[in-house]
């Protein structure tokens, strides 16, 4: 190449370089589509790709391709997807972290198949692709011609790669704040919605629940005891709605501060064994097991309503012919007596990417149906009293719920036992 040359080249590469740093980040794959396009017009190569790492998959994905032909037989043929395991030379340079350079592909010991007979590469130069100080990827130009890129050329891609490592990375920032905030207005709007459902949902329960009660004395009255079975059933079903449109109604107190409690000495294990009645079914038991009595300071029916969550959320996990167990227990801890409540099922456990998330709102997990709504109230209530609730899992060993509190109250609460 003349001097001449020489500098035309160099003076467009750094045209390019001016251009890449005018790029927007608004978009992850637009943002890297045209930086392709830049960089692969500058080297004149057939194809220019900018490889990012799938961790979940073990790929390198070219989210950044120039629209050439080379890259568009790329894309129809699947090679813009490159599992790590397959090698090649693209693969070499991420895993390795050294550059490449290469005017024979053909030649070159365990190159990709699809790459050279394929797309027909004859030249390739490669270079890692670092985002906020981590290898994340390759920056990656071919061509059809033999011997057709330099030492210059890699050069230029080994600067240029820490300008797109930059883009990617305000790319990356400017999509979790995007993801972040549609996240929010999402969950505001349901909030919204919830509350107003609830209200409305409460307005018709308490007349339906009259009527029901009146049909099950008329009932009674007439010794009619399949008709005060099947009421009761059905006064059982009204009851748990009523259940569920406090659960959306307490939701929204929290947001909005109104949710308190009013701590009073209470039995904790009465309260675990009245539970264990009123929730256990035929196909899934709940046994008590503790001291006689553990008398906590304590808001019962908020308390109540914390375990009513629990251990139906326990009981939708268990399999057929299983139990549920509820433990009581207490301990001194630096000179205090804490009061423990464990909610043990045998299920399959909570999945380890929702354990982080377990007690948030509004999720689920598995093929569990509801809307998740439970155990944050759950987490809540025991927030109120200045109690922690926490939970332990093993994939296929089922999940303890652990819910501690001073057995003297929450903090700014006398004791009155």
């Amino acid at each position: 190449m003349s001097g001449k040359e020489a500098s035309s080249k160099e003076g467009r590469l750094m045209a390019t370089l001016e251009r890449l740093l005018e790029l927007p980040a608004a978009d992850l794959r637009q943002s890297l589509n045209q930086a392709s396009e830049l960089l692969g017009a500058a080297l004149d190569a057939d194809k220019f790709d900018i490889f990012l790492h799938d961790r979940s998959r073990k790929t390198l994905h070219a989210l950044g391709t120039s629209n050439t032909p080379m890259g568009r037989l790329q894309q129809e043929l699947g090679l813009d997807v490159q599992p790590v395991a397959n090698g090649g030379s693209t693969a070499r340079v991420f895993l390795t972290g050294a550059p490449h350079l290469s005017g024979r592909v053909d030649l070159v010991p365990g190159e990709l198949p699809g790459v050279v007979q394929a797309l027909g590469v004859r030249s390739h130069a490669a270079v890692p692709l670092e985002v906020d100080g981590e290898r994340r990827g390759v920056l990656s130009a071919q061509s059809g011609q033999p011997e057709f890129f330099s030492e210059g050329d890699l050069r230029f891609l080994s600067a240029v790669s820490r300008w797109i490592g930059a883009l990617t990375h305000r790319a990356e920032l400017v999509e979790q704040v995007t993801s972040a905030a549609l996240a929010q207005g999402r969950r505001e709007a349901a909030e919204e919605l919830i509350t107003v459902v609830a209200h409305d949902l409460r307005n018709y329960l308490g007349p339906l629940m009259s009527r029901i009660e009146l049909l099950q004395r008329r009932a009674e009255a007439d010794g009619r005891a399949n008709d005060q079975r099947d009421l009761e059933r059905a006064n059982d079903s009204v009851a748990r709605l009523g259940r569920l449109v406090s659960d959306l109604l307490d939701v929204g107190r929290l947001e909005q501060g109104l949710f308190e409690i009013v701590p009073l000495p209470m039995d904790l294990v009465a309260l675990a064994k009245d539970t264990a009645a009123v929730l256990g079914t035929p196909s899934v038991e709940v046994r008590v097991q503790g001291p006689p009595e553990l008398v906590v300071v304590a808001d019962k029916a908020r308390l109540r309503q914390a375990l009513d969550n629990l251990v139906s959320n326990a009981i939708k996990h268990s399999p057929r012919g299983n139990w549920v167990l509820l433990r009581i227990s207490s301990d001194l801890r630096e000179g205090k007596e804490y009061a423990h409540l464990d909610v043990v099922d045998h299920g399959a456990g909570v999945p380890p990417e929702l354990l982080p998330r377990i007690f948030e709102r509004f999720v689920t997990g598995g093929k569990a149906s509801g809307l998740g709504l439970g155990l944050y109230l759950a987490s809540r209530i025991a927030a109120a009293h200045g109690a922690t609730l926490t939970v332990s899992s093993n994939p296929g060993d089922g999940a303890t719920f652990r819910l501690s509190l001073l057995v003297t109250g929450p903090p700014g609460h006398p004791d009155e036992a």
